[in-house]
């Protein structure tokens, strides 16, 4: 199908015939020799009087090139354009934030892994959101690392294998040994006043108590909520430690409370992955769909027949010109009578 993007340039296409109709015809003067003896002269020189003015006078084929000409010049400003069959994509409508704590506690090996391997707290972390990520394949993914304070690793992108790298890179101990887990919170809502989807999920995976936040996580909760952000929290650190390194579960409940999402325990590699698919099972994939049809313009089609067709009857005009000046100048003189 053929649309023009700007019809209102067809309004001239009577212009040439108002020129016409309105505008004198052109005149122009040349000097010219008074003769007396004008019937002698032309018996003398045998050639035949004509009028003084001469008038000239398109064929038919040639006005119809004209008017041609004038439509393809009209139609190219009009701008046609192709349009194309209706395509459709989905775009995600969900940014999902993870906040991961990198504190020194973090090394503690209590993991075990399906080959009944041993390995501490963030390894075991990488592994499974690394499965997780891979169902998230059509949501916004985010990265906050956070220690003694929190560090935006990777704002949101749909490039899941550039977000694994980046978690990947992550080590223990990078951003500090404490656990700032109010002012993780407190980054996550910065980040996320800039997405312009209403549909944001905060993960934050902590194993200490928060030591040395500026704002409190539950005050930073409320603060989330108002900005609909829904945080999911797991404990992944025992609870019957002391010290920094206690999970303060109730908290971490309170803070699921206030926004809307869920509080998890995962104290081995098989409760997280479980953690996870109960995650995905609550915060399906949403999608916003966009449809459009592409457009294609042609506007240079009109101008390319148009040339086209003007350099061919130049050719063939030149040509015949050639042809008939030759053959004047290939005939023979005539003889005078004596």
């Amino acid at each position: 199908m053929i649309e023009f993007s700007s019809p209102v340039f067809f309004i001239l296409l009577p212009l040439p015939l108002l020129i016409v109709w309105l505008a004198p015809a052109y005149k122009e003067r040349k000097p010219s020799v008074k003769v007396p003896y004008f019937a002698r002269l032309v018996d003398v020189t045998g050639e035949k009087p004509q009028s003084g003015a001469v008038l000239l006078n398109r064929n038919n084929i040639q006005r119809l090139f004209i008017v041609f000409a004038w439509v393809c010049l009209v139609t190219a400003m009009a701008k046609p354009e192709i349009i194309g069959p209706a395509i459709e994509q989905q775009k995600s409508a969900r940014d999902l934030m993870v906040a991961v704590d990198l504190s020194g506690s973090m090394s503690v090996e209590d993991f075990t892994l399906i080959n009944k391997q041993t390995v501490d707290r963030l390894t075991a972390v990488k592994q499974v959101l690394a499965n997780f990520a891979k169902h998230r394949e059509h949501d916004r993914l985010g990265l906050i690392l956070f220690g003694d304070a929190p560090y935006l690793q990777a704002p949101f992108t749909a490039d899941i294998d550039t977000w694994l790298t980046l978690l990947n890179e992550s080590e223990i101990g990078m951003a500090g040994q404490s656990t700032a887990f109010g002012d993780a919170i407190g980054l996550a809502i910065s980040v996320f006043e800039s997405s312009e989807t209403e549909n944001r999920v905060l993960i934050a995976l902590t194993d200490g108590n928060d030591t040395g936040s500026k704002v409190p996580p539950v005050e930073a909760a409320k603060v989330a909520a108002r900005y609909n952000i829904k945080i999911y929290t797991i404990a992944i650190g025992d609870p019957s430690a002391v010290g920094e390194e206690k999970v303060d579960l109730q908290v971490l409940q309170r803070m699921s409370d206030i926004t809307g999402g869920k509080s998890f325990q995962a104290l081995n590699r098989e409760e997280l992955n479980k953690v996870y698919e109960e995650i995905n099972e609550m915060e399906p994939q949403l999608f916003d769909s966009l449809s459009f049809r592409p457009r294609t313009s042609i506007h240079h089609y009109p101008i390319i027949i148009f040339a086209s067709i003007y350099l061919i009857s130049l050719s063939l005009v030149s040509i015949r010109y050639y042809f008939t000046n030759k053959k004047v100048n290939s005939a023979p003189p005539k003889s005078k009578a004596k």
